[in-house]
């Protein structure tokens, strides 16, 4: 693992599956795609810090008949500088990380995935929350979702927290109940 600082870039694009983001990351060493659900909790912008890298890798897509080659890092924690905002380039079309993982036949597997197992058969299934929250269920004032979990539960967990009156803190990485 590495430590570099940069400026994430996220764009928020939508796809059939519901909106998703995907950013660039410029550092001193690079610029890298990031796909990890993690981006799914920010507001599109540009946003500087430290970013601990676990590896970076060639990764490949198809998309519209053309076959797109990129390094990509995978982003393990982010440190933010600041909660500035910095404005975007223009959009550019990118797919559904969802359904990219569909088409990989050997998708690394999330590493908790028997944990999620086993949460999700202790939770009494009367409440639609507890079902969608797991562990973190009951939710607090502040809730920090956990990325590892299948990137279509983690949107859901987004957009259910927003209807709930969340609201994003980018600088801490959690979701705050609005007062």
């Amino acid at each position: 693992m590495i430590t570099l600082n940069g400026t994430l870039r996220v764009r928020s694009i939508n796809g059939r599956n519901g909106r998703f983001n995907v950013a660039d990351l410029g550092t001193e060493i690079g610029e890298f795609k990031v796909k990890d659900a993690f981006l799914d909790q920010f507001e599109e912008g540009a946003y500087d810090g430290a970013f601990q890298i676990g590896r970076i890798f060639a990764a490949s897509y198809t998309n519209g008949g053309r076959i797109t080659i990129e390094t990509r890092a995978h982003v393990l924690g982010v440190r933010l500088l600041n909660d500035q905002v910095g404005q975007l380039p223009t959009e550019t079309v990118e797919p559904d990380p969802i359904e990219e993982v569909q088409q990989n036949p050997n998708p690394e597997p999330p590493e908790n995935i028997a944990a999620q197992a086993d949460a999700v058969e202790t939770i009494d299934e009367d409440d639609p929350d507890k079902i969608l929250f797991g562990h973190l269920y009951p939710l607090g004032g502040t809730v920090a979702l956990d990325p590892t979990v299948d990137r279509a539960r983690f949107r859901r967990q987004r957009d259910r927290l927003k209807e709930l009156g969340y609201r994003f803190e980018p600088l801490q990485q959690s979701w705050l109940k609005a007062a």
